[in-house]
This record gives C-alpha cells, sequence and structure tokens, in this order.
C-alpha cells in the first residue's frame, strides 16, 4: 500500500493542507481562506471554530483529491500562525473569546508598562523575547480580564489555553489531547527556553494560573491519533511553528543557515546550533525544534507586514483586483522613483519594535503613479529583510553567504532580484517553496519512520533558481539611506501620537 504524509499548514489568512510523498513532493493541496475581524483599529481577531473547520475541510479535501483515503496516511504534521491565542472550555471544547490575532495590539499600553517596570531584562534572560503584544502573554491575560467569568473558570481548572497547534491537536484528537511543541511554547513570553519548561515567575507576572497551559512535547514524536473526522485513525506525529517548519522545510540544519519566509509578514531565522544567543539587535532567540533530546535554537528577526501591503494595495487601496497583479503593475517603472512606502500597519517589528509606528508613504510627486506605489510596497518587503540580516550578522558574527527564500511572495522575480542587490548576497529559492508544509512533513515523517533520518531528507532539497546581485553595493547605499529617513518618518508620526 503507497503511503503518504499529510501537513496542515494553518496560517494567518487561509488554512492548506498538502498530501506529500517520500520524495517530498506535494502530490495534492486544498486550501481556504477564513474571515477576519477588525472589531477596532488595532485589533485583529479570528474565530477560533473556523480555524478548526476549514482546517478538518482541507485536510479532507486533500486525501480526497490525491485519490487517497485516511489509511494512505502516515501520519500528520502541523504547522501554524504562532502567537495566536484561544482560551476555550475543556468541558464544552467551545472557544470563550474569538482567537487574538499575532498581529492584534490592544495591549500594547500594557507592555509599555511592563517595559517601565523594568521586566525587560528579566523576560528576554528567560525567554529569549522582547516584551511586546505581538506574543501570547498578555493576550492570555486579556482574555482571562475581559471575558465574563473567565478568570474564574481558569483559577478552577476548567479553561484550555493553546496556541493554533494546540487547539487543532485538541479537536483532532476529541480533547484527549492537550499539548504543544517547544518551538510553539517559545513563543508565548511563559516558557523558559533554557530549563525547557513552563516559568513560575513569568506566570506570575502576566497573572496567568498554571492549569490553563497545555504539556510540552517535542517537535517529532507520536502524540496519539485522530479520533474521529477521518475513516481510519492517522497518527499525530509533528509539530512546530510555523517560521520554525519553514527552516527545517528549507533544511537549514546547521548553524549559520538561513531562510525568509514572505507570506503575510516576512520571518527571517538562522540556526545558531543548541545553545541560546542573547541577541543585541533586538532580534528573538526561540526554540527552532526539538527532536529526540537535541534542541535547536535559532535567531529571528520579525516583519509584521510583508504580503499583508499587497493585500492592502487590492482591498484597501484598490489599485490591483487580484494579489498577482502586483508584479505587472509594478513593473510598468523601472524603479520607485524616491517614493518609499514603510508598511508599518501594525507597528515596526525587528530590528525596530516600535509598536506604535503607523504605515507612511514618502517621497511622492505629481508624477508619481499607482505603479509606483505598488514598486515601492515590493520593495519595503526587500528593505525590510535586510535590515534584520544585517541584525543577525552583527549578533552571530556570522557572514552571511546565502538567504534561502519560500513563501507566496518568491514567484516575484522582480522582488527576488530586487532582494538580491539589496544584500549583495546570493538568493536562493529551491523547487518545491512550500517549506513550511514540508518541515511539518518532515518532522512528522521522522517520527513514525516514514523518513529513516535526516541525511535522507536534505538529499530531497533541490534549487530552482539562484539569483545573484546585479548592481554594485555603491548604488544601494542612497537607497537603503532614503529607506531609513522613511522609517525615521513613520517613527516621528508615531512619537507625535504618543
Amino acid at each position: 500500500m503507497k503511503e503518504f504524509i499529510l501537513a496542515l499548514d494553518q496560517g494567518t489568512t487561509s488554512s492548506r493542507a498538502i498530501v506529500f510523498d517520500r520524495n517530498g513532493l506535494p502530490v495534492a493541496n486544498a486550501q481556504k481562506e477564513f474571515r477576519q475581524f477588525y472589531p477596532k483599529p488595532g485589533w485583529v481577531e479570528h474565530d477560533p471554530e473556523e480555524i478548526w473547520s476549514t482546517q478538518a475541510g482541507v485536510a479532507l479535501e486533500a486525501i480526497t483529491k490525491a485519490g487517497l483515503e485516511s489509511v494512505n496516511i502516515s501520519a500528520i504534521g502541523i504547522t501554524n500562525q504562532r502567537e495566536t491565542t484561544i482560551v476555550w472550555n475543556r468541558k464544552t471544547g467551545k472557544p470563550v473569546y474569538n482567537a487574538i490575532v499575532w498581529q492584534d495590539r490592544r495591549t500594547a499600553d500594557f507592555c509599555d508598562t511592563l517595559k517601565n517596570n523594568g521586566h525587560s531584562i528579566m523576560v528576554r534572560d528567560k525567554t529569549g523575547l522582547i516584551i511586546d503584544a505581538y506574543f501570547s502573554a498578555t493576550k492570555i491575560r486579556w482574555i482571562l480580564d475581559n471575558v465574563k467569568d473567565a478568570r474564574k473558570l481558569a483559577e478552577d481548572g476548567q479553561l484550555a489555553f493553546g496556541t493554533v497547534d494546540t487547539w487543532l491537536v485538541w479537536n483532532l484528537t476529541r480533547g484527549q489531547l492537550h499539548i504543544t511543541d517547544v518551538s510553539n511554547a517559545s513563543r508565548t513570553m511563559l516558557y523558559n527556553i533554557h530549563t525547557l519548561r513552563w516559568d513560575e515567575e513569568l506566570l506570575k507576572l502576566f497573572n496567568i494560573p498554571a492549569g490553563l497551559l497545555p504539556e510540552v512535547r517535542s517537535s517529532s514524536e507520536i502524540y496519539g491519533k485522530t479520533v474521529g473526522h477521518f475513516a481510519s485513525s492517522i497518527p499525530v506525529a509533528g509539530i512546530a511553528g510555523d517560521q520554525q517548519s519553514a527552516l527545517f522545510g528549507q533544511m537549514c540544519i546547521e548553524p549559520g543557515m538561513v531562510k525568509n519566509t514572505y507570506g503575510t509578514g516576512c520571518f527571517m531565522m538562522m540556526n545558531i546550533g543548541n545553545k541560546p544567543i542573547n541577541s543585541n539587535s533586538k532580534l528573538l532567540t526561540t526554540i527552532a525544534w526539538e527532536i529526540g533530546n537535541d534542541t535547536q535554537y535559532a535567531l529571528e528577526g520579525s516583519i509584521f507586514i510583508a504580503g499583508a501591503v499587497v493585500q492592502w494595495l487590492r482591498d484597501g487601496l484598490g489599485i490591483i483586483k487580484k494579489s498577482d497583479d502586483v508584479e505587472k503593475l509594478a513593473a510598468k517603472v523601472s524603479s520607485s522613483e524616491g517614493v518609499y512606502f514603510v508598511p508599518a500597519f501594525a507597528g515596526l517589528g525587528a530590528p525596530h519594535w516600535n509598536q506604535h509606528a503607523r504605515g507612511t508613504i514618502v517621497g511622492i510627486t505629481r508624477g508619481s503613479t499607482s505603479a509606483h506605489i505598488a514598486r515601492a510596497a515590493l520593495d519595503s518587503i526587500a528593505y525590510q529583510t535586510l535590515e534584520v540580516l544585517l541584525a543577525m550578522q552583527k549578533d552571530s558574527g556570522i557572514d552571511i553567504r546565502e538567504l534561502r527564500v519560500d513563501g507566496g511572495a518568491t514567484v516575484n522575480n522582480q522582488l527576488m532580484q530586487f532582494q538580491s542587490d539589496l544584500l549583495q548576497t546570493k538568493v536562493i529559492r529551491p523547487k518545491i517553496t512550500e517549506t513550511t508544509a514540508l518541515g511539518a512533513a518532515y518532522l512528522a515523517g521522522l517520527a513514525v519512520n516514514y523518513w529513516s533520518d535526516i541525511n535522507e531528507i536534505r538529499q530531497q532539497w533541490q534549487i530552482d533558481r539562484t539569483f545573484s546581485p546585479q548592481i554594485e553595493k555603491s548604488e544601494t547605499i542612497s537607497l537603503i539611506k532614503d529607506w531609513h529617513r522613511a522609517v525615521n518618518a513613520a517613527k516621528a508620526w508615531a512619537e507625535d501620537m504618543e
């Protein structure tokens, strides 16, 4: 009987499922978008039940599209949008509130209070993270303090918290498993990345009862089996947050290897081996994965708005009908001609961490057109990536020779070329750009011996195209200088707001 691995890739705007074969090639996939809720400026929510229903639906659809049945699936691997916070009732399985999404800024003021009260160093030393509304801890606290009876129920042990992976596993196993993996736990701001435990001092700081939290497991092991949903039960055997999963899918398994995922946001990660490094450049230190007894760490720079800037051009500004149209529109001009677009819709991520900054377009003249704005929007993704890469080189002391790229925007050759020009380094796009889902498939497959070891998987990674710099370094200097001026303008606007 032919066997395959099913990867569930639960993202910020859609749920996807991909069936992979032994060669790490996608056999069939299915995808469904779900609703985004914006109850107030800076607030972003999802319906947890819609997350589950779309994910369950595409899982069955992908298996059917592949002409398979559940008995042909050796294991399920899960990868997910990280930090997004769900709290539900253990008895009913019903959420007590919408999922608060990683992009949500409602707890920014509370984060400022924590920083002003001197907690930044303690939090960073234990978690590798910067105090920010991005992470789960302040979102959990907000739900407990703002949803009727939530805190009392939590203290009585009747509620469960989970990031999206935990929520999916709970539903896949009909409440039998309340677990997460180390990579997702390390994004909550409650997990000590040195002791590999939930941290009592942090739980006290955020006023979160320990009984809410899931059990933390490795990223590759048989956690349990599905209950219902499929005609036969399937082992759930791999979990990793989306960026860590992409790092693994890109086979960045040696210290110093770097990948950048161009999705809704942009996330650059560097494997730093089995010891955490504290960043002096406002990058995050995070757990990459744990396989067996081996825990690997990574440095990460998070850019909040990347592909989402293209969605805004489509939905907010209406200058394109489909996201794919952006490349054609931007190609009408050879450059942005001095127009710079800083897409700080949800504040600025690494290396600035300015949660009050807002989106800014500068340098517009009477001659500026929609094509210049489209070009500036795409360029902004490359500029933000450059800032993070430079910070990574500084923190790690490693000169980055190549950048492995994946995610939706990597199909845009113009953007990839500009990225290589700015970085003055090789940008490598693999044949399989579905590396986020692929990483989850690999982690699950290793756990059930579908693949014998990492070396077997490493042989499968293949290059589609390499982009090399086509302009001199001297030409990039003035471009980068003007980008910094534009970022300063976005920050100055925020200062007047505060």
